[in-house]
């Protein structure tokens, strides 16, 4: 299905968060500042009615982006201890002895700041599937490399 969107469990709870705190905190006091700057009478010449329409325009976007990724979203489980899926916490070491860890997550969720990485990204793609100790090839458009999979948590 073309419209689905992984997530992890946590992914889910954040913008499930995120549409609560919009719905309950944010739209009820965006309507308070448009009502507040419509008693200031001309609404043509208004600055604060202008900024209010524009930040009610701006929730009740992101309002509708969010209920429609919650309602497309299928939440990755981790199916099998030991085997790196999405939800996975993966160490990973190259060639030269670097390691580094990352999570793989749906690419929603992706965030290489955070070390959070897709699992359509070359690495996640590679070590889907695969237990703490293999050697895996990495495909990528700077070409192939070998990395070992030290780690699934």
């Amino acid at each position: 299905m073309k419209d689905e969107i992984i997530l992890t469990p946590e992914g889910y709870l954040e913008l499930e968060t995120e549409l609560n705190e919009l719905k309950t905190v944010v739209r009820p006091r965006v309507i308070k500042d448009l009502k507040d700057a419509r008693a200031q009478g001309d609404l043509s010449e208004n600055a604060d009615y202008d900024a209010a329409r524009d930040e009610q325009a701006q929730v009740e976007a992101r309002i509708k982006e969010l209920e429609y990724k919650l309602e497309h979203s299928v939440i990755a489980e981790t199916k099998e201890k030991g085997v790196a899926t999405i939800g996975s916490t993966i160490v990973v070491c190259y060639d030269d002895d670097d390691e580094e860890e990352f999570k793989i997550v749906g690419s929603m969720e992706a965030d290489p700041f955070e070390n959070k990485i897709s699992n359509e990204s070359p690495i996640g793609k590679a070590v889907i599937g695969h237990k703490k100790g293999e050697s895996i090839e990495v495909e990528s458009p700077n070409g192939s490399y070998t990395i070992i999979l030290k780690d699934v948590k």
